[in-house]
């Protein structure tokens, strides 16, 4: 795994955390950034020992602002324009990854970082976040997934008033528009998102990524296939030891003790 300097990946227990750490930028992703998340987050996907992960931006003023503008101008000043190698924020494209990744957004979710938002499964908001994706006020358009994925996530009214604008809406506007499940006092932002975690550890692992896995592309396809999908996925499931694990410790009365397996 690479070293990183501008994300700080952490592990406790089956728990990843990811902080994009630049505060001095608003926690702008460049280049070097998007290939440092992509790393983080492969090794996520990869390492059996890991169940969710949190995502986060260090210090209270930012989860992202998005692209580094600064970064790129002085690149393009230099003659050198940056050359993005892996998607942009390392997942906002071609990344699979079937186990749960929760956004603590702790300030601004702007551009590129409201696009790295929704690539996550659940975002909860401190009360200080704002959103928006400014784009068209640059005259170009969010192409890091915002067109596609803001539309599937939340009323069409909502994501179309937020793309189209261009302007910013603070937490309780995102809560109502179901862009967040939860709005929190900036100091509990942390320990909600965690709280969450911790729910979804308790539930068989197996079970977790096959009904996000069948959530996910049941929504690319008819109703019959995603059915199809879903008895595929759940006789999976049904034939691994957590699945008798579960109604064996209920029969039992005790917490049951997930390997996924």
């Amino acid at each position: 795994m690479a070293e990183f300097k501008n994300v700080i990946y952490d592990k406790k227990g089956r728990l990843a955390y990811v902080t994009i750490n630049r505060p001095d930028r608003r926690n702008a992703i460049d280049p070097d950034t998007s290939r440092e998340l992509y790393s983080a987050f492969n090794d996520f996907r990869d390492d059996d020992g890991l169940w969710v992960a949190i995502l986060t931006g260090a210090g209270d003023q930012a989860f992202s602002a998005g692209a580094d503008l600064a970064a790129l101008a002085e690149a393009f000043m230099s003659g050198r324009p940056p050359a993005y190698d892996v998607p942009f924020a390392g997942i906002t494209r071609g990344y699979e990854c079937w186990k749960p990744i929760i956004a603590a957004i702790n300030g601004f979710c702007l551009a590129g970082g409201l696009e790295l938002a929704l690539s996550c499964d659940i975002r909860i908001a401190a009360e200080p976040a704002t959103f928006g994706l400014p784009e068209p006020k640059r005259a170009i358009i969010p192409a890091g997934g915002g067109t596609q994925r803001l539309p599937r996530t939340i009323p069409r009214a909502y994501a179309m008033e937020l793309l189209l604008s261009g302007e910013r809406y603070d937490a309780q506007w995102a809560l109502r528009a179901g862009l967040v499940s939860r709005v929190v006092p900036a100091d509990q932002l942390m320990a909600a998102a965690e709280e969450v975690a911790e729910k979804i550890m308790e539930c068989g692992p197996l079970a977790v990524r096959a009904i996000k896995q069948a959530a996910y592309q049941g929504l690319e396809i008819p109703l019959d296939q995603g059915l199809s999908l879903e008895g595929q996925l759940a006789g999976r499931v049904v034939a691994s030891e957590d699945a008798r694990e579960g109604p064996m410790a209920f029969m039992q009365k005790r917490k049951p003790e997930y390997k996924g397996r």
